[in-house]
């Protein structure tokens, strides 16, 4: 227990040098009894810009409520988002994980210049739910994130659709295989209203991972965005945060190696999202825990895959969250000896202790057994080989195809692969290498969610393989190798891959090959040269000047 909840803040507020403080602390409303209270940070990262963080101002002022009932004064204060699934295809999608940092660094820039006691991140969009963890990490206060949950799904011809059938749809109308009309009408009815995109991509892949790690609360953030329940428990939120400074509870007594690991094992059962890798990676970068990109195969090996979620399944998180939720996904792999019970969360119990509260709604068709699982293993693996010697990520949910031989068609950037597609020059058996896309050469480390959906509209998410030292959606899906590294910027293989090589994925093998000789690798490198920066100035140079390997978290 902390004898002092006002730790830190109370250098801030108490004595007569800090009146100049106090006086300006008034004029935004706090009166003389709140100078005796803790200071509780809520870092909203709110926008007008995108559904995932619409309604987030909702969220906070329930979350306020409850701080001021448990005790605290809340503060609240914003970051920033980039919508993924707007700037995705654009020069735009090159600022979206180096959002990732700046979330992280302008939240942890307020809480330290203002000497908050604890905190509480209201997360939405895919790099603002890592990045207020990033933050909460490097500051170790008493402190929790709560995702501002899925959107519901759309309604599209009778079926239930998601973004991902918008992006897949761009594919099917070039080919001629659906109208103008029905474009539009599905463009009209995917996103019903607020929430973050409503498969297992990689919002609520990272909504899941950070409950398991235990950071944010059990059940709490898979709760739809507009469901009523959603008030509930962010009100719950701030008693939480209160109860969490009083007895001193912080990340690093939270995010250890064991929790880590928990949270890869959600990632690998519900066929999550690829950039699970970068962003764990990174988490456990900020908080000092050794974590490689091998250990996400080794644990992917003994984590079988149950939840039949998009973009590889016929579900949807808000479906998940009708079965039973995050608990039952977790009392599933505990109940079989796959999940270390152990491990501490933010609610003061242990996740083996969260899960005893589980229930499965009669019928429901989301979640399998363990032991009678969709896929034996997981959904994300690890290859190497002589085209990625430091490791790129597979996503083998969704799909049985586990090799794949071929003639690279290759292109060095995102916009000639995708007109190549549209153009009808990609055929089947083609691996499409898409290069200089990496977190230095993009720089940013777009997502190819443009190429790869229309790749399955235009009928060949089957037949194509596609590698690229960028990164995809959580929405992707196919044989599709992400954060090759080294990345072509810094002179990795993949910089002399030739059109017409051939290129082999070898899945159980966990290899990536190009099929030269290793005389002919050598030379092609020897031969290579380094392309000029993109930018010289600004927030995107700054980046690649500093950004590490994908293969380690593209951490700055």
């Amino acid at each position: 227990m902390i004898s002092d909840l006002k730790h830190k803040s109370r250098e801030l507020t108490e004595g007569p040098g800090r009146a100049p403080a106090r006086a300006m602390l008034r004029a935004v409303g706090l009166r003389d009894e709140d100078f005796d209270k803790p200071l509780v940070a809520v870092a909203n990262t709110w926008s007008e810009v995108t559904p995932c963080n619409f309604h987030l101002r909702d969220i906070a002022d329930k979350v306020k409520a409850g701080i001021r009932e448990a005790g605290g004064v809340p503060l609240e204060f914003n970051s920033i988002v980039v919508s993924d699934g707007i700037s995705m295809g654009t020069e735009g999608m090159k600022t979206s994980l180096i959002s990732r940092e700046v979330v992280a660094d302008s939240i942890e820039l307020v809480v330290r210049g203002h000497l908050f006691d604890a905190v509480v991140a209201i997360s939405g969009c895919d790099k603002t739910i890592p990045g207020t963890v990033m933050a909460l990490a490097r500051l170790n206060l008493p402190s929790l994130m709560l995702y501002g949950g899925s959107i519901m799904p759309g309604q599209f011809q009778g079926r239930n659709v998601s973004i991902q059938e918008v992006f897949e749809a761009v594919g099917a109308h070039a080919r001629g295989t659906m109208s103008d009309v029905e474009l539009h009408d599905l463009e009209s009815h995917a996103c019903p209203g607020a929430g973050s995109c409503g498969g297992q991509f990689t919002a609520n892949t990272m909504s899941i991972a950070f409950e398991f790690l235990g950071i944010s609360p059990m059940g709490f953030n898979g709760v739809p965005a507009l469901d009523s329940h959603k008030e509930s428990v962010s009100a719950q939120c701030g008693h939480l945060v209160l109860d969490l400074l009083k007895r001193n509870l912080r990340p690093k007594d939270i995010i250890t190696r064991e929790a880590l690991e928990n949270a890869i094992a959600a990632v690998a059962s519900t066929g999550g999202s690829t950039n699970a890798v970068l962003h764990l990676l990174a988490v456990a970068h900020e908080i000092g825990v050794a974590l490689n990109i091998d250990d996400f195969d080794a644990v992917n090996q003994r984590i079988p895959l149950i939840a039949d979620l998009k973009p590889g399944g016929r579900y949807m998180a808000a479906d998940l969250y009708q079965a039973g939720g995050t608990r039952l996904v977790a009392k599933r792999l505990l109940d079989v000896g796959l999940l270390k019970g152990e491990c501490m969360t933010v609610t003061g119990r242990t996740i083996g202790e969260e899960v005893q509260a589980a229930s499965e709604t009669p019928g429901q068709k989301v979640l399998y057994p363990a032991e009678s699982p969709i896929k034996a293993t997981g959904g994300l693996v690890i290859l190497h080989g002589n085209l990625a010697p430091d490791g790129c990520v597979v996503k083998v949910a969704g799909h049985s195809k586990l090799t794949h031989t071929g003639p690279a068609k290759v292109f060095d950037c995102e916009e000639d692969a995708f007109a190549a597609v549209q153009n009808r020059t990609i055929v089947d058996n083609d691996v499409v290498v898409i290069r200089y896309e990496g977190p230095q050469g993009g720089p940013g480390m777009r997502e190819m969610l443009g190429v790869t959906s229309a790749l399955v509209g235009a009928g060949l998410g089957e037949t194509v393989a596609l590698l690229t030292d960028g990164r995809f959606s959580g929405a992707t899906h196919g044989m599709m190798a992400g954060h090759v590294t080294p990345e072509a910027t810094k002179g990795g293989p993949i910089a002399v891959v030739r059109n017409g090589d051939t290129i082999t994925f070898d899945v159980p093998n966990r290899r990536l090959d190009l099929m030269i000789s290793p005389d002919e690798m050598e030379a092609r490198l020897q031969q290579w040269t380094a392309p000029a920066p993109k930018y010289t100035s600004g927030v995107l140079a700054k980046y690649a000047r500093a950004v590490s390997s994908a293969s380690k978290g593209a951490v700055t």
